[in-house]
């Protein structure tokens, strides 16, 4: 057979087929990602980019940027981050960022043009993001891309929103990078990279142990102490990290995380078994790699994003001007390390790179951990350590042409994309479970109060005959409802989470999202239990904390005498169904747009008033004060004709086995006074109590069985006394109370017998 001689390629060749390569990438997307530039661009003014900028040229064909002029001067370019860098955000969707950049890579300016964060959209005043942003301008691309801290967390993350803005902080930088290497601004150039000469040697595969692994870097630690975590916190200089120092011991181990790059075969068969290892090959697509995480320590990588939106928060991969963050759907748990001698860990997650970003196996990661620091109920600050990966030499295996389909290509544009891969989700278990064990007191508090409710309930004969001690537990309960329940526990149900079921079974239902807050899966099962019994009025009189709000101020308003107004029972039955219209736009428009219909449950002051205690931008305020001013007047006003959970819950409320509250015939016809004083007006003029409406306060079966307030009792109380006066009146028979026979007839009993239970007689 002849041999064909080995043909080698200089580096200034290599170099030249990879900028080709990253051309010919940029040529395929760059037309749709023009149109979405060129959207933005027509929505924006240049001098908010450029001072002295008068015009947009046209988006280049090549890349998607357009350069900026001031006459025929060129002064730089706009570009989109998204079109160059994974912007994907808690929604799933880019957190789009119009910046502009100086031929000397220099920022000047950006603009946030279009997110679906919730945060953002619920929360966090956008104000802040936006100044946040501001602070880019005069960032110098270039020199941070030749410095060694590309790397370093932003310094003025906004609390509350980690995930966002360590979104926008990297696809800005990266983004900024790239566009520099492709426009060759500031000195960079397009960079090569390992990929150009080495790639995973796929016929090397075996099983080694636990200490080979360590002992050659197929596996890479990161030992954290305590003191680990106040000096960094110490070296950012914010004074208020000092007096949050984890305490001593300082040698404890704050986490103790290994990394591996799985998709090495022999790494890969050692860490997972031959047939867990299996299984991943069947998920990989060609080019796509995998990564193994493990740790110990009072420290979990997972993060609270994972908890709220399936968000790994806290962690990230970085290799080159790419940065990667992990969603649920990347990550499967399990429960521990194949390899012999490798120790048990609380956590095993394996991640799987998203197929539309590009990650060279063959070429050094960094493994980034943000670590945060509670100073306040809203308030945090962070800081970061991370680890270096390098796969073992022994793995790769030397090239004679560029790899571009494996490469790294540091100037192609990466718009991130929402990628499906399989997953386990026994990760979200374990990670429940951990999440109930740690809140076991908040759990027995809120448990203890519902079985006490309960109670309250089902013996509500015995508590309504005794008003003034029934008074005092409601108005009791109602402000642990409004303390606890709600500023401190933020525990506060909302439409929005009726909407995520009711969508959520059409996309995949997984009961792992809504066992993440036990406090809020807990007041859920209970208002379902609730609603056999009782109705929509258990949760809404009860333990809404926003209702219990309104109730007490009500209260308090008329005991200094704030006149109270009355709605006409005519008028109060027309307001009443815009609950309903309201709750049914929301379920229609959740099913077409459910991030519209989130901005829409905005009607619910409840984020508002109780999860941010009014720190809030000043229209929510004002509108939670206007509704919680009204209730002064009329009290349970928004309960009564605005609430679409109200609605919610009273539709499957009417399915309830069993009418508990008492009503007489004479209810309504004469008798009006349970109509006039219940607080919602529940009740008919013509006595019965709409289920739908009843907030189950028990005021009207405290009138039912009183003997001073309930006509039909103080009627029926005066019907007996004269039936007894006449008894007493007529003579006694010879046999009546006879000592021979010692009997008597009791016609003259007057005891509790007689009495007391007169209403149960009626």
């Amino acid at each position: 057979m002849t041999q064909v001689p080995e043909y080698r390629i200089s580096d200034w060749q290599r170099r030249a087929l990879a900028l080709l390569a990253v051309f010919a990438v940029i040529l395929l997307g760059s037309n749709a990602q023009a149109e979405r530039l060129s959207t933005y661009l027509a929505k924006i003014n240049v001098t908010d980019f450029f001072k002295d900028g008068d015009r947009i040229g046209d988006i280049r064909a090549d890349m998607p940027v357009a350069p900026v002029f001031k006459g025929q001067q060129p002064l730089g370019f706009i570009f989109l981050n998204s079109d160059w860098s994974n912007s994907i955000g808690y929604s799933g969707k880019p957190i789009d960022v119009v910046l502009g950049m100086t031929g000397a890579g220099v920022i000047t300016s950006g603009r946030m043009v279009a997110h679906k964060e919730p945060i953002i959209l619920l929360g966090i005043p956008e104000s802040k993001i936006t100044h946040y942003i501001d602070g880019y301008a005069g960032f110098d691309v270039a020199a941070y891309a030749k410095s060694d801290t590309q790397d370093v967390l932003p310094s003025d993350i906004v609390s509350g929103a980690t995930v966002t803005i360590m979104v926008i902080d990297d696809s800005i930088r990266r983004s900024a990078i790239k566009v520099a290497r492709a426009l060759q601004l500031g000195g960079l150039v397009v960079s090569g990279g390992v990929a150009d000469q080495y790639v995973v040697d796929t016929e090397q595969s075996s099983i080694v142990d636990w200490q080979s692994l360590l002992g050659d870097g197929s596996v890479r630690r990161l030992d954290v102490t305590r003191d680990d975590v106040n000096q960094a916190f110490a070296s950012n200089g914010d004074p208020r990290a000092a007096s949050k120092a984890l305490p001593p011991p300082g040698d404890t181990t704050f986490i103790d995380l290994y990394a591996a790059l799985v998709s090495i075969p022999t790494i890969g068969r050692s860490l997972l078994g031959d047939a867990e290892y299996a299984n991943l090959q069947k998920v990989l697509q060609p080019g796509q790699q995998a990564i193994l995480i493990a740790a110990n320590g009072e420290y979990s990588f997972k993060g609270s994003g994972y908890v709220r939106g399936g968000v790994f928060d806290r962690i990230q991969v970085v290799q080159g001007d790419t940065s990667i963050r992990f969603r649920d759907r990347h990550h499967k748990r399990l429960g521990e390390i194949a390899a012999d001698g490798a120790p048990e860990f609380n956590e095993v997650s394996l991640f799987v790179v998203p197929r539309d970003i590009k990650f060279d196996p063959a070429a050094p990661w960094h493994f980034q951990l943000l670590v945060q620091r509670p100073l306040g109920a809203l308030d945090k600050i962070f800081t970061t350590v991370g680890l270096d990966y390098t796969p073992p030499a022994k793995y790769l295996r030397k090239i004679a042409s560029p790899a571009p389909a494996s490469g790294q290509g540091a100037a192609a544009p990466a718009a991130g994309g929402d990628v499906t891969v399989s997953d386990d989700d026994q990760g979200r278990d374990a990670l429940w479970m951990r999440v109930w064990k740690s809140r076991v007191v908040d759990i027995a508090v809120l448990v203890t109060a519902i079985l006490l409710l309960t109670g309250l309930f089902f013996f509500q004969d015995w508590f309504v005959r005794r008003r003034k001690l029934t008074e005092r537990i409601r108005i009791g309960f109602l402000l642990f409802t409004v303390v606890w329940i709600g500023y401190y526990a933020h525990a506060q149900l909302s439409v929005v989470n009726v909407l995520t079921v009711a969508t959520s079974f059409g996309s995949g239902f997984d009961w792992g999202y809504f066992l993440m807050d036990p406090l809020i899966f807990i007041l859920w099962f209970a208002v379902a239990a609730a609603m056999i019994f009782w109705g929509r009025g258990a949760y809404c009189g009860w333990l809404c904390p926003f209702g219990a709000l309104q109730e007490l101020l009500n209260k308090l308003a008329k005991v200094i005498r704030i006149p109270q107004l009355t709605i006409p029972f005519a008028v109060h039955q027309r307001l009443w169904p815009l609950k309903y219209i309201g709750f049914l736009v929301l379920f229609g428009v959740a099913f077409h747009d459910f991030d519209q219909a989130e901005r829409i449950a905005e009607i619910e002051p409840f984020k508002t008033a109780i999860i941010l205690g009014f720190v809030r931008e000043w229209p929510f305020v004002l509108y939670a004060f206007v509704l919680l001013g009204i209730g002064l007047f009329v009290e349970r006003f928004f309960c009564r004709y605005l609430c679409p959970l109200g609605a919610a819950l009273a539709i499957p409320g009417r399915m309830r086995i069993n009418d508990w509250l008492k009503r007489y015939r004479d209810c309504g016809s004469p008798c009006q006074r349970c109509s006039v004083e219940c607080m919602v007006q529940a009740i008919h003029p013509d006595g019965h109590i709409d289920p739908n409406e009843c907030l189950y306060c028990l005021h009207c079966q405290e009138l039912y069985y009183d003997e001073h307030d309930c006509p039909v009792v103080i009627k029926k109380l005066a019907r007996v006394e004269r039936r007894l006066a006449l008894q007493i009146k007529t003579p006694a028979s010879p046999n009546q109370n006879s000592p021979a026979t010692g009997t008597s007839s009791g016609k003259g009993k007057t005891g509790p017998d007689s009495d007391l239970n007169i209403a149960d007689g009626i």
